[in-house]
């Protein structure tokens, strides 16, 4: 009997807040025209609220998020990738060091959703960014001032408020969609949904087809620096988003001004 050489498994290990429900799914849903070839996989450890206070800050030090790493590490992934939005507010440095650690500690390579973002925001030339966050203002503040440090200016933000992680989940995609349209009005180069806890993904595809702005949800954006990472071709995922297309559609990939 002729031996059979199964067909190479891409394996994706993905670091999730403890409180978050939206990026298990979405992931998931977003990876079916991949599957079986394509897998996620999922560590959680403790994010229950996001302030600028202290105590919301210690939810983010390095150790939990490297013990949840060594346990993804086991199931051979390859790759790694922070699937939350911490370093947007905290700064970028945070998860540069961050995935460098993780890569020490485990010898997979490593990634992050605001990581991934950035890179994709380079790649498109976005200069003016339209924001869309579940934040209060004061976060909110934090990651434009952030951004502004790396030549991108925000030119408009809407918000929700919240601080508590799981809520976020909660905010229905209609929303989503208002929120979307209304930073839209201030014609940025891209929206960015910036929260792997907001159901943006799939309304995100739909709304930047509507308004003819790309949408950069950060579940998507994750997924993309990962299938990215890993050399997969992304084509077959393009109904999510235009991050996905190679090239992206004519009017989906603005120069920079």
């Amino acid at each position: 009997m002729q031996n059979v050489v199964p067909s190479p498994r891409h394996l994706i290990g993905m670091l999730t807040p403890s409180s978050n429900t939206v990026l298990e799914p979405y992931t998931a849903r977003m990876l079916e025209p991949l599957f079986p070839k394509v897998s996620a996989h999922f560590g959680r450890f403790r994010v229950t609220r996001i302030a600028l206070d202290d105590s919301a800050s210690e939810q983010f030090r390095q150790e939990p998020i490297l013990a949840a790493a060594e346990l993804l590490a086991d199931a051979h992934t390859d790759i790694i990738a922070w699937n939350g939005t911490s370093a947007s507010w905290l700064g970028f440095d945070t998860d540069e060091r961050l995935c460098a650690e993780i890569h020490a500690r485990t010898g997979v390579k490593a990634t992050s959703a605001i990581l991934s973002l950035n890179r994709l925001i380079a790649a498109r030339g976005v200069k003016r960014l339209g924001l869309v966050t579940p934040y209060t203002g004061d976060v909110g503040e934090r990651i434009v001032a952030n951004y502004a440090s790396i030549g991108v200016e925000v030119v408009a933000g809407a918000h929700c408020g919240l601080s508590d992680n799981f809520s976020f989940a909660e905010i229905d995609e209609d929303r989503i969609g208002q929120m979307c349209a209304e930073v839209s009005g201030a014609a940025p180069d891209a929206i960015a949904i910036v929260c792997t806890n907001m159901r943006g993904a799939l309304v995100g595809a739909q709304v930047e087809r509507a308004l003819g702005i790309p949408v950069f949800d950060s579940v998507s954006t994750t997924l993309w620096g990962c299938l990215q990472a890993m050399g997969v071709a992304t084509d077959a995922l393009a109904p999510f988003g235009s991050l996905f297309a190679a090239p992206p559609p004519a009017g989906m990939a603005r120069p920079a001004r």
